[in-house]
């Protein structure tokens, strides 16, 4: 009996110390899982070094693509009446003027190309570098779509641009035409009517119609870039091509990785790291960008050190969705 009592009090014993070792102060394991935001990664110093800006795009040959003119300044546009070319022009052919504090400022369509629309209303106010004037390079030419993110890398300006056509010639120097905005669609003046005949008069046959050429307006396009190859260089329409477009190139130029600066273009954000651990979002003006860093133009001295992610804003939910992603109504 009393051997008995001593074995069930063992086992009670033993019971109770696994219990509180299970529920006891135990740590918690945490499961691995991502960093709560604005968590610092890593942190990284600027440095300094020669920087190209480099697009890469795709295009195609194209024959008679359609390029827009800009605004030279920002004023009153003027469009003269421009009769439709009997052949390729072989001069520039001034289709519009803009007139700013009593100056014109004159818009022409390069030799090799035609007027093809109006933009926008004859005497409307214009700002600089809006396209106005709409015009169809007569031949080749190569073309490539742009997206808007390409577009702000390309808009500051085009240093030079070399085009190579898959499994055929290149890589050769394009020369680029028009803007790469989009275009809306072109209008073109109606002729005017013609006199009202004489009651008085003889009978007189009617008069020949001219048949025109180049009668229809251009349509909208969207963005893209336009160039042309060389004379001498073969093309066939409809031949794939790759473009690489220099915009700006910049020496001993003060850098970031593209992840620790929040934007762009511009103007954007960074967070600096201070001596004890706190941060300071500071704004700073940027330059060019290869992809990997980006030019710090002003904002920074270079000696500090700076957060990587830098301050983005947070991604936006899916749309209808709540949690995990579960769709809601």
């Amino acid at each position: 009996m009393r051997r008995r009592l001593l074995i069930s009090l063992v086992a009670a014993a033993v019971a109770a110390a696994t219990a509180a070792g299970c529920s006891g102060a135990e740590t918690p394991v945490e499961t691995p899982g991502l960093a709560a935001r604005g968590t610092v990664m890593t942190t990284v110093k600027p440095t300094r070094q020669e920087l190209t800006n480099r697009v890469s795009l795709t295009g195609k040959v194209t024959i008679n693509p359609v390029f827009g003119l800009v605004a030279p300044v920002s004023g009153q546009i003027r469009y003269l009446n421009v009769q439709p070319p009997t052949s390729t022009p072989k001069k520039a052919t001034r289709v519009a003027s803009v007139w700013k504090g009593g100056k014109a400022y004159h818009v022409s369509v390069p030799a090799g190309a035609a007027f093809a629309g109006r933009l926008v209303d004859d005497r409307s106010t214009v700002q600089a570098g809006m396209p106005v004037v709409s015009a169809k390079h007569v031949g080749y030419a190569i073309v490539a779509e742009i997206d808007g993110a390409q577009a702000y890398k390309l808009s500051a300006a085009l240093t030079s641009v070399r085009a190579q056509i898959t499994n055929g010639p290149g890589p050769f120097g394009c020369k680029v035409l028009g803007t790469i905005a989009a275009l809306p669609a072109g209008t073109l003046p109606q002729p005017p009517a013609p006199p009202a005949p004489d009651p008085s008069a003889s009978p007189a046959p009617p008069p020949v119609q001219k048949q025109e050429q180049n009668s229809q307006p251009s349509e909208a396009t969207g963005m893209r870039l336009i160039c042309l190859a060389p004379s001498a260089t073969v093309l066939i329409n409809g031949a794939a091509a790759t473009l690489e477009v220099v915009t700006a190139k910049a020496a001993d130029a003060l850098v970031l990785p593209v992840e620790a600066v929040a934007g762009g273009q511009g103007k954007g954000l960074v967070d600096v790291v201070r001596p004890d651990g706190t941060r300071e979002t500071r704004e700073v003006v940027l330059g060019l960008t290869d992809g990997k860093v980006i030019e710090i133009k002003s904002g920074l001295t270079g000696d500090e050190t700076i957060a990587v992610p830098g301050p983005d804003l947070p991604q936006a939910p899916p749309e209808n969705k709540g949690p995990e992603g579960v769709i809601t109504k």
